[in-house]
């Protein structure tokens, strides 16, 4: 199964039946701008999945921002859901898939599910295609019996972050926005700049103007530019809390390069320990 679906394929699944719809929509800085948008209109049928409760445990201390929660609380949020593991997903936000449908797509894909893909272009994209919006509230299904587990070798820690750049074994991409990466601002976090070692890869160049990925041979080249000799699975993504890294992914995942993992705490949970070493300003050698 691919891992981006277009608006019109969608449209023919939904009236097939059979899938689970899931707005991912979520915005940073307005907490409850995510579920005010859903509520005032979503994608016929679509449930709403909200980054702060359902995709993590904000009561995990040093862990970043948005940290992954247990798997028990995930299980618990997909048998809410209805989930099984026959089920098809399909993850839609308004940001590209970056905030935060990639999110939830990474996390299925983390406990073994495969029939999963991301509104390519998300809700804008469906309605650019002129399909209809629904502002009725979604009639939740029959709740299911859900017990799985993170596939952990998809993780990567802090100390094998630390130890891979060291020895080179690891390629670690950052998908902030370059100013973040650089140090110059920093809008979220306790203290600015980036892991040393790390590359700058911003998700937003993994779109078009219009939102929708771009063509996955051009992001295989683009990818294969930044990691070198490193293989997919010697790739490690991180973010700022873990959520945005995830489109970086996603993207991966779509340009072939298959395997890539991701240090879930990212920036914010880096930065959890003083002790651990901060770069400011781009890389040597790093392009302009």
């Amino acid at each position: 199964m691919t891992v981006l679906v277009d608006a019109a394929t969608l449209a023919t699944r939904l009236a097939q039946g059979g899938v689970l719809l899931v707005d991912c929509r979520k915005d940073l800085a307005d907490p409850q701008a995510g579920r005010a948008a859903y509520e005032s209109a979503h994608l016929p049928g679509a449930l709403h999945a909200e980054l702060d409760t359902d995709l993590s445990d904000l009561g995990k201390q040093g862990l970043g921002r948005h940290p992954l929660p247990d798997a028990e609380a995930f299980a618990a949020v997909l048998a809410r859901w209805g989930w099984t593991p026959e089920v098809e997903v399909v993850a839609y936000d308004a940001a590209g898939g970056a905030m935060a449908a990639a999110r939830l797509w990474w996390m299925l894909r983390l406990v073994g599910a495969r029939h999963v893909r991301v509104l390519d272009g998300g809700i804008a994209a469906w309605q650019r295609a002129g399909l209809a919006l629904d502002v009725a509230p979604a009639a939740m299904p029959a709740p299911s019996r859900v017990d799985v587990a993170w596939d952990t070798r998809q993780l990567v820690d802090a100390q094998h972050l630390r130890d891979g750049l060291a020895d080179g074994s690891l390629c670690v991409l950052d998908a902030r926005a370059a100013p973040r990466y650089r140090g110059e601002v920093e809008p979220l976090d306790a203290k600015a700049g980036h892991v040393p070692g790390a590359c700058n890869r911003p998700f937003q160049d993994n779109l078009r103007e219009d939102g929708r990925f771009r063509p996955a041979d051009d992001l295989r080249e683009a990818f294969t530019s930044i990691i070198g000799a490193h293989a997919p699975n010697e790739v490690v993504h991180m973010c700022g809390s873990g959520v945005t890294a995830c489109h970086n992914l996603l993207a991966m995942e779509h340009a072939g390069l298959h395997g890539s993992r991701l240090y879930a705490p990212s920036w914010s949970g880096w930065i959890a320990d003083p002790a651990r070493p901060v770069a400011l300003g781009a890389e040597p050698g790093a392009p302009a």
